[in-house]
């Protein structure tokens, strides 16, 4: 636990007030933030005895008398205030680093990474957890910092934990007993420069692992097997000839766990989503089969990922806002089977559109929206590809009004992340979903 220090955090946000919060009383704490929080959240800092500045960077405030500087996972490495904190010898480290600390005795963690697929991994294997009666809480980068769901963990609890690029990259002393790594390929180059960096980032997930602890591999991605090539973790892998999914159903030791018929999403990505769960099930209790059945044969898949938006035209409508990578998109359009107008673009992140040639040719129409707009147009004009300039979501969807026919697909699924224009990717997609609503 930390006690008597005087602590720097940088950025408010959800996960910033919640370990000001899980911090306030024994230590002196300083926050700042580019924007004032509403009222009630301001009022709730100064009765804790938090002080809340507002600046551009913060890195004014900052000076030798700090002894830790607690850092958004959002917020670039080389940022100024970070950067004069490491001058400073100041340790940068993140609210999950802290929260960690705090933990009861025996909590045992599952963490879960990878380039995609994590929400609805950890989303699944939180659910069958509880289905098989395990006292459990789900947090991290899904939604519930860890700062702010401590005291919901009990002594002996299950954590399960979805760990972002982001947050990795500032955890030093945190530790998993369970990690699974869904998959690897380039992504946040902006944030971290380069892919090998990247990737250096991810293999975290195994920090201070020994032959007691257990690593859940991809056996089938080759970069999640270069990251674990020499780790001390337990490795256990899927998606080879032992845990893998067939056209009859999905197998765990070679013994078919589920038909495919009987799970509801669809798609070879989430039958890797579904292995990964269950093997991190299994090492936690063994599986009833029944209540595996029971959970997917009635689990729709997660909001904003290939979600189906209802539409009384003749037109299926699928918001994919969390696809903030091309890899994600190729996914999402693979489960297309009906010409598709393709809504592309966000952020600039040095993203290769060129990753989705190998199903572009589904895609009769690209609406080019944010920041890469112009470079989404040169992209379509090099692969002979119709694309309209839009820039934003509004004008995509009215001239995808115009455009679509019966028996077409509308797929939001931006390959980039959402920040030049929404606060987060949930946001585009409930714009989007607003939209379908209003114009169809």
């Amino acid at each position: 636990m930390i006690e008597n220090k005087k602590i720097f955090i940088l950025g408010l946000a959800r996960s910033g007030y919640h370990v000001a919060k899980l911090l306030a009383g024994k230590n002196e704490i300083v926050v700042c933030d580019q924007k004032m929080p509403e009222e009630k959240i301001l009022n709730e800092l100064k009765d804790l005895n938090v002080q809340f500045y507002q600046s551009e960077t913060g890195e004014e405030l900052l000076d030798n008398t700090f002894d830790l500087m607690i850092k958004n996972p959002g917020i670039d490495p080389r940022h100024l205030a970070v950067l004069k904190a490491k001058k400073l010898k100041i340790k940068v480290v993140n609210e999950m680093e802290v929260a960690y600390h705090y933990l009861p005795k025996n909590t045992k963690i599952i963490g879960i990474t990878g380039s995609n697929g994590k929400t609805t991994t950890a989303t699944i294997l939180y659910n069958l957890l509880k289905l098989h009666n395990v006292s459990t809480v789900l947090g991290g980068n899904i939604g519930y910092p860890l700062s702010e769901i401590i005291s919901k963990v009990k002594e002996n609890d299950v954590l399960v934990l979805e760990i972002s690029d982001h947050q990795l990259y500032d955890l030093d002393e945190f530790k998993t007993d369970i990690s699974i790594l869904t998959n690897l390929c380039p992504t946040h180059l902006d944030y971290h420069g380069t892919y090998e960096n990247y990737k250096n980032t991810k293999r975290k997930i195994f920090n201070h692992h020994t032959k007691q602890d257990i690593a859940i591999i991809n056996y089938a991605n080759k970069d999640s097997l270069e990251v674990s090539s020499h780790i001390m973790s337990n490795p256990i892998y899927f998606n080879n000839n032992q845990n893998y999914y067939n056209d009859e159903g999905i197998f765990i030791d070679n013994e078919l766990i589920i038909k495919l018929t009987d799970i509801k999403i669809k798609g070879n990505h989430n039958y890797e989503n579904i292995l990964a769960s269950l093997l991190g099930l299994q090492q936690i209790v063994n599986i009833d089969k029944n209540k595996v059945k029971e959970y997917l044969k009635n689990f729709n898949g997660v909001e904003h990922r290939i979600e189906i938006v209802p539409s009384m035209s003749g037109v299926d409508f699928y918001n994919d806002s969390k696809a903030t990578n091309p890899t994600s998109t190729v996914i999402a359009l693979k489960t297309m089977t009906k010409p598709t107008r393709l809504i592309l673009g966000g952020m600039e992140r040095k993203q290769d559109f060129n990753e989705l040639n190998s199903e572009i040719n589904k895609v009769i129409c690209i609406y080019a929206i944010g920041k890469v707009t112009d470079r989404i147009f040169a992209y379509a004009k090099e692969n002979n590809l119709l694309c309209k300039k839009c820039y934003d979501l509004n004008n995509a969807m009215i001239e995808i009004k115009k455009d679509v026919k019966n028996n077409e697909a509308v797929l939001l699924s931006p390959a980039s992340a959402s920040w030049d224009q929404y606060d987060k990717f949930e946001t585009r997609g409930e714009e989007f979903k607003k939209l379908v609503e209003k114009m169809f």
